[in-house]
């Protein structure tokens, strides 16, 4: 027998040869498909959302409404700085908007989703069901951007706010949106086991968003709240994007108003990811895809 013949016996007699490759061949595979299957829903969804019309324009006018209305109420500057309420109104509503797109729109359609069946249905199908939380997190990420867009356009113009003036304060605005958005996305797919049917929905997620609205500082100035009041606002992510967002819009003197006298950005992302994992660990635990009558 040759030494050719008894490397290709040997070889054909030892059958774990190859398998790792095979193995990670196959884990390619599959991540490509995932990853085609995720862009697949992600397309779908944001379609879905520009073609509603009317719910695009509404979701991008109404912060832009609020500030105008806000603004006109609250005028004058606030005490002790130079910084007009206007300006700090953009920065609250920034955090609100981008709560709203996030938190309130995605727990109202999900619900909504799970009641007219679509959820069932898309858990029949080959599609990986991690797919369609990927989808939800496109569609939120470019409804967000767009409003954010929108709203610094208007503060700008409007209000003189101030683009951020260096690249730290970039890095601020974009890891804030981000996270912030994230968090808020997390959270929203939790919440959309809350209610029981797609009717009560919008009242039930509707309450606590307004509450976490008013305590912090996207309605009502934060420099007019209590400090127990704002203390216990900081529990919940809203609080921190609102302060993210005036630490990259904001004079650096403003930080004197602000409770604790300062940006404190390692807090703010603190928070902002253990929402995050909390958002991810409650939808792990609580999210069904079938409506409450069916199970």
């Amino acid at each position: 027998m040759s030494a050719t013949t008894t490397a290709g016996g040997a070889e054909n007699l030892n059958p774990r040869r190859g398998v790792p490759a095979r193995a990670s061949q196959h884990f390619r595979s599959r991540g490509r498909s995932f990853l085609v299957a995720s862009l697949a829903r992600g397309q779908v969804e944001i379609l879905q959302f520009f073609r509603s019309r009317d719910a695009v324009v509404f979701t991008l006018a109404l912060p832009v409404v609020l500030l105008g209305l806000l603004a006109s109420i609250f005028s004058g500057k606030v005490p002790g700085t130079g910084v007009s309420f206007s300006q700090v109104y953009t920065t609250g509503l920034l955090a609100g908007g981008l709560a709203s797109t996030s938190f309130l729109n995605l727990g109202i359609t999900i619900t909504g989703e799970r009641e007219n069946g679509t959820l069932k249905r898309l858990a029949g199908t080959p599609m990986p069901r991690a797919a369609y939380f990927l989808g939800k997190v496109m569609v939120v990420l470019v409804a967000s951007l767009l409003e954010v867009a929108v709203l610094m356009v208007v503060g700008h113009f409007a209000y003189k706010v101030a683009f951020p003036d260096s690249l730290s304060r970039w890095w601020t605005f974009v890891w804030v949106t981000l996270l912030g958005g994230t968090a808020m996305t997390l959270v929203g797919v939790a919440a959309s086991s809350l209610p029981r049917t797609a009717r009560s929905a919008g009242a039930v997620l509707n309450l606590p968003f307004l509450v976490l609205e008013f305590i912090s500082g996207v309605f009502v100035p934060f420099t007019s709240l209590s400090h127990g009041l704002y203390n216990f606002a900081g529990i919940f992510p809203l609080r921190w994007i609102a302060e993210g967002y005036r630490s990259a819009l904001l004079p650096s003197y403003f930080q004197k108003v602000e409770p604790g006298h300062v940006w404190n950005h390692g807090e703010m992302a603190l928070v902002l990811a253990i929402w995050c994992l909390l958002g991810l660990v409650v939808s792990a635990r609580t999210f069904r895809w079938t409506a409450q009558s069916e199970r």
